[in-house]
């Protein structure tokens, strides 16, 4: 950490994204990896239903209601992930260490790329749709560039999910300080 001083919200958030009482749910990259993959399909489920809404001809309420419910383990997706990562991309960057603001920026980096990517491969299927169809298909426009929004904004939480190490065992620690004191 750097010499700014903490404020309050930095302090809570600290401790926050540092609670390891929710660490059985990420301890092995399996688990993350699970909480992750939920965490896309979720994202994906609440985008399709909203999607659908905004489509749909008839005034249907049933998607906001799917969408409320689905609603709920997506936040705890995104807490089991932001957990497993430290709070990595929720804490502010000068209350990171070194280690942790150089695996922000690669996250970062990471994320940005791919979803680059995924814009790139939006463009090119409306353009193309459009030119098969002789004219651009208006009424997918704009819940595709709604979807590669969204992905765009939790690209880094995926990324950093299954980025992230699991911690030493205590057992892990104290053999290694054994070794260490026998050298």
């Amino acid at each position: 950490m750097t010499t700014t001083r903490l404020t309050r919200y930095d302090r809570s958030m600290l401790r926050l994204m540092n609670d390891r009482r929710g660490q059985a749910w990420y301890a092995t990259a399996a688990r993350r990896r699970l909480a992750v993959a939920a965490h896309i399909t979720l994202t994906v489920a609440l985008g399709a239903l909203m999607t659908h809404f905004f489509l749909a001809e008839g005034e249907a309420l049933w998607p906001v209601a799917a969408m409320a419910v689905l609603l709920l383990p997506w936040m705890v997706a995104t807490g089991v992930i932001n957990g497993a990562t430290r709070g990595l991309l929720e804490l502010r960057e000068h209350v990171l260490d070194e280690r942790q603001s150089a695996e922000r920026s690669r996250v970062l980096a990471r994320a940005h790329r791919m979803t680059t990517l995924l814009l790139a491969a939006a463009a090119t299927a409306l353009l193309t749709t459009g030119g098969v169809a002789g004219d651009a298909p208006k009424a997918y426009a704009a819940p595709l560039l709604i979807a590669v929004l969204v992905v765009h904004w939790v690209m880094p939480l995926w990324v950093a999910g299954l980025r992230a190490q699991d911690e030493p065992a205590e057992d892990d620690a104290v053999e290694a300080g054994d070794l260490a004191s026998a050298g």
